[in-house]
């Protein structure tokens, strides 16, 4: 059955999440991989079934929707597209590590409208955790609504950072002004961690774990589900300009608003606009990858 309204696709995209979860803690983890290569062959076979189980639960909902890939990231302007990664922390999940998810996004006019992240071990009672959101109806974690911290003191705050995939080969010029980045933060706060997939970081600003999430390159895959929770949690979500996230922008900064202007000074201060082109919006192309 098709359905439409944000706030209704819900229950079944949360449902589908965990389904595709429970099926990849079902199947055997390859052990690390000691090259790239090897890390490809053993990630494509665990997403493999995971990818029909959800192309399948999708389609149901939004019959036609294309999807776009992981690391494509381009993000059309008009129409809906799937924003969605089977296993979202894949190097995690390889390593044996805890920190990784199930991620799946529906995009309508360039905006993330609904969302559900499951972490399939993580939480308490076994059934891992699931946050989603939809515009204008708020976030929740298993259901019940969630909120970002309240803190305003820096040096009291638990942080995190990350960057996107390949950055140095596809953003080079990112690696150093992402540096710069750290060691204006890192004076200034409690503690600096990278904890996982950067869609389920921005989960944890969402409901006060973490407070506040910085990354420098152009994310959208990774960021526009996590963005939309985080905001319909009452976090803040701008690039390094101060003006409200979007895909395409190559910053983004997103923290509870007693600590979000105290964040944002620094790193603009470290990494202004002309380093190149740091926090310049990128043109989206108008059509899905």
């Amino acid at each position: 059955m098709t359905v439409t309204d944000p706030a209704a696709l819900l229950p079944p995209l949360a449902d589908a999440a965990r389904e595709a979860g429970a099926l990849l803690l079902r199947t055997p983890p390859p052990g690390p991989a000691t090259d790239v290569e090897g890390f490809r062959r053993a990630f494509d076979a665990a997403e493999a079934p995971l990818l029909a189980l959800l192309r399948e639960r999708l389609g149901a909902l939004r019959p036609g929707v294309p999807w776009a890939e992981e690391l494509d990231q381009r993000v059309p302007d008009r129409g809906e597209l799937w924003v969605v990664d089977a296993i979202d922390g894949a190097v995690q999940y390889l390593q044996g590590l805890p920190q990784f998810c199930v991620s799946a996004t529906l995009v309508r006019d360039g905006e993330a409208v609904a969302t559900a992240l499951h972490a399939p071990l993580l939480g308490t009672g076994g059934a891992g955790e699931t946050c989603t959101a939809a515009a204008g109806a708020g976030a929740l974690r298993d259901g019940v609504p969630i909120g970002p911290g309240a803190k305003t003191d820096p040096a009291a705050a638990l942080v995190a950072t990350s960057h996107p995939p390949f950055l140095g080969a596809r953003e080079p010029e990112l690696a150093e002004p992402t540096g710069r980045a750290l060691a204006a933060v890192l004076p200034l706060v409690g503690a600096v961690r990278n904890l996982g997939p950067t869609s389920w970081q921005l989960a944890d600003v969402a409901t006060g774990r973490l407070d506040a999430f910085w990354q420098l390159g152009q994310d959208d895959g990774n960021l526009l589900g996590g963005v939309l929770i985080a905001r319909e949690a009452g976090a803040l979500a701008t690039d390094w300009h101060g003006q409200p996230w979007r895909a395409g922008a190559r910053s983004v900064l997103v923290a509870g608003p007693g600590l979000h202007r105290r964040l944002l000074t620094p790193l603009r201060a470290a990494v202004p606009p002309t380093a190149g082109g740091a926090c310049e919006q990128t043109a989206r192309t108008a059509q899905p990858g």
